[in-house]
């Protein structure tokens, strides 16, 4: 069902939206056009299962997410009240089952995700066309399934998909190593190149600083330049010798296997449409706690100061407290986004930050601290711009506010195989919680070297922090590595204390000492 020909809101929900649009725009939220359509829980559950973009290439994972879906819906497990995806325009997809008051709720948040969508940082490299990029990976797909079969395709898109967090989500913003040339610029190196060789004494010598003649030798002793290239010529041959790359570890594996794996022109163009797509999902993964809190604040903000009639506020207050709701078990991003938001807004508005706030120890004074500086809105707008997960945790944290809302870290109990409360103490806590954000909680990894043992095979490294690698997971891996490098492939991490590689040859895993 394509979305860009959507069905046009009934009266009552349009008009509605108009209202809200105005109003969230009247709090200085800033955001693209956003269409909204009201689906049934059925169509709702298969852009779900899409990941919102129900143009998508076939795969059979799809499909068992859509079944998950209606079925926890039908057992009364759970239930899909909205749906945005970052694009321009922005698309927000309304449930038919809602009741008007649930509508409005949903229609603010939604303004709110798609302000934060167009102003953090975090998504400024998105594709905001991915409605279409989307589109044009299905086609080429449903072409290499006609030409090659579906069976081969599938089981192809199965291994890139089980490395699909084998990326560098912090690239697009820092620059590991040196963007291609553009064809202008061979171009006057080109030139240069000849220029240099026409006039040797124009070259410049590596290491060398510009100088007057007079002060050269002082500037550049000679000495000096003979060992730099002497120790530059020895350590390529020694690279040479070695014919290992890439020169520093890589973490980006999925870009690593595009630019040397052996693949067919098909299975290359497969791959990096995972990539591509796994690159644009990365930002949400990242802030998630800020994106819902804040989307959360702004519906609350609205609701309760605009959008509510008399008959809506019960059941609004109930779908919200739900929403807002945190268990023992498990931490709830609405919640913990959200009050960290209106933390920071009250910390500001009375001033309690800065050396001044910090430093003083009277208790009595700090609870009755209040200098009316009135610099909330401001700050939740700026901090909504810059940060993401883990920097929002790590800068707004305070201990103040785990002691509110009664957090603590945990861990797992061998003796009765259970998870239990470790710690209450603010640093543990804020540790846990660092460490559970940082790459999503998944393990970093990087290859370190593509032609390891000088046999052409692929070694990638664990960037060990305290958390083993699930030896399972890290065994299918291996498998999908393996299928796609043609070569075996090995992993070097840490088990039970000791540094280990984990090795699969196309046959069977071994492991055997780092």
């Amino acid at each position: 069902m394509p979305v860009t020909t959507h069905r046009p809101l009934p009266p009552e929900i349009a008009d509605i939206q108009q209202e809200l649009e105005a109003i969230a725009a009247g709090y200085g939220l800033d955001f693209f056009e956003t269409i909204f359509e009201v689906l049934d829980y059925e169509e709702l559950s298969m852009f779900a299962a899409y990941g919102g973009f129900p143009i998508r290439y076939p795969h059979w994972r799809f499909g068992a997410q859509y079944d998950e879906l209606m079925k926890s819906y039908s057992y009364g497990l759970s239930k899909i009240y909205e749906m945005v995806i970052n694009t321009d325009p922005c698309y927000a997809y309304l449930l038919s089952a809602n009741a008007i008051g649930d509508q409005k709720l949903v229609i603010a948040h939604v303004y709110g995700h798609c302000d934060f969508f167009k102003n953090n940082a975090w998504f400024s490299h998105t594709n905001r066309k991915m409605l279409d990029q989307m589109a044009n990976h299905a086609s080429r797909v449903n072409r290499y399934i006609d030409r090659f079969g579906y069976e081969s395709v599938e089981r192809f898109i199965d291994a890139c998909l089980s490395l699909e967090n084998l990326i560098d989500p912090h690239s697009p913003f820092i620059r590991r190593r040196p963007a291609p040339l553009s064809a202008e610029e061979i171009r006057k190196e080109t030139e240069q190149k000849h220029l240099n060789e026409d006039h040797p004494t124009w070259a410049k010598t590596p290491g060398k600083f510009s100088s007057k003649d007079y002060m050269d030798p002082f500037i550049n002793p000679p000495d000096l330049l003979e060992r730099e290239q002497a120790a530059r010529s020895l350590k390529q041959e020694t690279q040479e010798a070695k014919r290992s790359f890439p020169e520093h570890p890589q973490r980006d594996v999925l870009l690593f296997l595009l630019e040397h794996a052996p693949l067919r022109d098909w299975q290359h163009d497969i791959l990096a449409m995972i990539r591509d797509e796994a690159y644009y999902f990365a930002p949400q993964g990242q802030t998630k706690i800020m994106n819902e809190g804040w989307a959360s604040y702004w519906h609350s903000t609205i609701m309760t100061k605009h959008g509510l009639t008399d008959a809506e506020i019960i059941d609004y207050a109930d779908h919200h407290s739900g929403t807002m709701a945190m268990s023992p078990q498990r931490l709830n991003p609405y919640k913990i986004g959200i009050e960290l938001f209106r933390d920071i807004e009250d910390r500001w508005n009375k001033g309690r930050f800065g050396a001044e706030w910090e430093e003083c120890e009277n208790e009595d004074t700090k609870r009755q601290w209040d200098k009316q500086l009135g610099l909330g809105r401001e700050k939740i707008f700026e901090v909504r711009k810059i940060h993401n997960d883990l920097t929002f945790i790590d800068t707004f944290l305070t201990e103040d506010f785990c002691r509110r809302y009664k957090l603590f870290s945990f861990a797992y109990n061998d003796s009765n195989g259970n998870y239990e409360v470790a710690s209450r103490e603010f640093k543990e806590i804020k540790n846990q919680l660092l460490t559970s954000l940082t790459n999503h909680g998944r393990p970093i990894i990087a290859v370190k070297d593509g032609n390891y043992a000088n046999r052409g095979e692929l070694y990638l490294q664990h960037n060990f922090q305290g958390i083993e690698l699930k030896k399972d997971y890290a065994k299918d891996t291996l498998i999908n590595l393996q299928m796609l490098w043609g070569r075996p492939v090995h992993i070097a991490s840490e088990i039970d204390g000791r540094p280990t590689v984990l090795s699969y040859d196309g046959h069977q895993h071994t492991l055997g000492p780092a």
